[in-house]
């Protein structure tokens, strides 16, 4: 067994940085130990001795070891079967292991490595050596720490995030409940004309609305809406929308105006169109835009006035089956300042149908990325054209579903279809 070389003391930073590091020392040589022992303790660390492998396995299951200082040839268990016992006991910090040893071999040095050791010290061992490869444990020991402080932090930051996402998901579930209040009606009677709706948001809430109210004894109204952008903002402005074309609140309904007379007058969707984009710009002012397709059926005549948006193009569906798009266009509401609008008209007769979608719908991407767009769904509508409104939509959906190859739209996705009877 070799001894130890002469060692240096140390100075008052290297017993600071080593203060508070338990280091135990195995070795089978009593002597060597207590040498080793002697100058660890000088150089500020402290230090546990153990005689065998198994011996240092019992103290380490009890007792945290930061370092551990181990002769390489030992009765029984040697230095390397130790090591890989040593690191294979759980723990939360790391324990640093420096191997005592005076083979030279490429390959058993390989062993040591592979059984986990940190660190090798030649023997006979120099003081300034040892001494420097020991510093160089206790920076590792150093960052390891940090580290863990830090994974400590993120962990509990983790935790606060969760905390707040599960109040934030119940509180978006709770608005989702809210947003669906606002189509609360799916089917709508009207006599002569029924409107049948659909709306399925691509997270908890979204930005589409549809809706339909009477405007009086002989018309109704019909609407489809895509406010930019998705969630709590876009929800938001939904629901700030849904107020001002709400036919249970006509004084805030956009549809009507006052007149100076006092009566009560109804606006073209056109002019609709163009006050609501006065109120965005002038009123609202927010970084939001949206599009939209308004139209008033005379429920007497079958005739429809629209106006289009930024919005889809609107389709007929004829009784006989033929499918015909309308609208002349338009600019989204929002973005222009004085933009101006057109009305257009179309005749419905007994049967007929008119549709306003979201581009949710055309602009659905499939599983290679190309969108199904207006061509693909006049497919789907000439398939589904023997169903009933409510029927349809819901078959719309799941179509969109098989186009899309998940239930889970990337956008929203909402319609409106507008049964004429006659």
């Amino acid at each position: 067994m070799h001894g130890l070389t002469t060692m240096k003391d140390t100075g008052p930073a290297d017993r600071q940085s080593a203060a508070g590091v338990r280091v135990l020392v195995v070795d089978d040589s009593r002597a060597q130990r207590h040498i080793l022992a002697m100058y660890l303790r000088r150089w500020g660390y402290e230090v546990l001795e153990s005689a065998s492998a198994d011996e240092a396995l019992a103290l380490c299951a009890t007792v945290r070891v930061g370092m551990v200082i181990s002769d390489w040839m030992m009765p029984g268990m040697t230095g390397v079967e130790f090591c890989k016992r040593f690191k294979a006991l759980p723990r939360e910090d790391y324990g640093y292991f420096i191997l005592l040893t005076s083979k030279s071999e490429k390959s058993e040095i390989a062993d040591g490595l592979e059984a986990g050791a940190d660190d090798f010290v030649p023997k006979p061992v120099s003081s300034d050596e040892l001494r420097a490869r020991l510093r160089a444990g206790l920076r590792i020991l150093g960052m390891q720490a940090e580290l863990v402080e830090k994974n400590r932090l993120i962990a509990s930051s983790m935790d606060e995030l969760q905390k707040l996402y599960d109040s934030l998901d119940r509180d978006l579930i709770e608005a989702r409940k809210l947003q669906q209040t606002l189509v609360r009606e799916r089917h709508r009677d009207f006599g002569p004309a029924a409107a049948s709706l659909m709306i399925r948001s691509s997270g908890h809430v979204g930005g589409d609305l549809v809706g339909a109210f009477q405007i009086d004894d002989r018309r109704i109204a019909v609407y489809s809406v895509d406010v930019s952008g998705h969630g709590v903002a876009s929800a938001m402005m939904t629901a700030r929308l849904a107020g001002y074309l709400s036919g249970s609140s006509p004084d805030q309904n956009l549809a009507f105006h006052q007149l100076p007379d006092g009566r009560r007058a109804v606006r073209s969707p056109a002019a609709i169109a163009q006050e609501f984009n006065r109120l965005m710009l002038e009123e609202i002012q927010v970084e939001q835009y949206f599009t939209m397709a308004y139209a008033v059926l005379d429920l007497a005549t079958g005739k429809v006035v629209l106006t289009q948006a930024g919005h889809p193009h609107p389709m007929v569906l004829r009784a006989d089956g033929r499918l015909e798009m309308v609208g002349d266009g338009g600019l989204p509401i929002g973005l222009i300042p004085d933009a101006t609008y057109d009305d257009s008209a179309v005749m419905l007769g007994a049967g007929d149908r008119l549709f306003l979608m979201s581009d949710g719908i055309t602009e659905c991407p499939g599983p290679t990325g190309l969108d199904l767009g207006e061509e693909g769904l006049a497919l789907m509508l000439e398939r589904l054209e023997g169903l009933d409104s409510p029927a349809l939509l819901e078959a719309l959906v799941w179509d969109l579903t098989a186009h899309a190859g998940s239930d889970h739209f990337s956008d929203d996705v909402s319609g409106v279809l507008l049964d004429y009877r006659g």
